[in-house]
């Protein structure tokens, strides 16, 4: 993809500032893991490690490792493409319902969420006929329900609807 973009003449964010903004952060993602990890001990009690221990450490490796990145994204020439707009603007179509997916379930539960999830992404990329948005949805949701509800005694998070039906 890289090649057709940079030949395509389009315009977007560099491939340097991307690599700069996703080593800056995990850099502040591991900082934060760090912190937790001081906060609850990092070293060992009586009982072994302390909860903090292995959150530190790998916090620590993901530190470093951003750091690497962002001396070698720092040294990488300025100007190259990472990708258009427009292509850019297709991979958030996705990935902004899905956050707002995984952000809604402890309010809705999965099964209603997961049901508006699929409903939306088979109207809306599928371009499928209503009757199949509303039939494919309910029907994957209620195999979802039998099989880890019912079959295999596994709760996935309810919402209201569930809790107003009883389960």
């Amino acid at each position: 993809m890289s090649e057709a973009v940079n030949k395509s003449g389009g315009t977007g964010p560099s491939h340097r500032g991307v690599e700069i903004g996703v080593s800056l952060a995990t850099g502040l993602l591991a900082l934060i893991g760090i912190h937790g990890a001081l906060a609850v001990g990092i070293g060992w009690g009586v009982e072994g490690p302390r909860g903090g221990f292995f959150p530190f450490y790998v916090s620590l490796i993901v530190l470093i490792s951003s750091l690497v990145n962002l001396v070698s994204a720092l040294k990488l020439p300025g100007g190259k493409l990472f990708a258009r707009w427009d292509q850019l603007r297709q991979v958030f179509s996705v990935v902004v319902p899905t956050a707002v997916y995984v952000f809604v379930i402890p309010y809705l539960g999965i099964y209603v969420c997961s049901t508006l999830l699929i409903a939306v992404f088979m109207r809306w990329f599928g371009r499928y006929n209503w009757l199949f948005v509303i039939v494919v949805p309910i029907a994957v949701m209620a195999l979802t329900f039998f099989m880890f509800e019912i079959w295999f005694l596994v709760p996935l998070p309810k919402g209201p609807l569930e809790h107003s039906l009883g389960y």
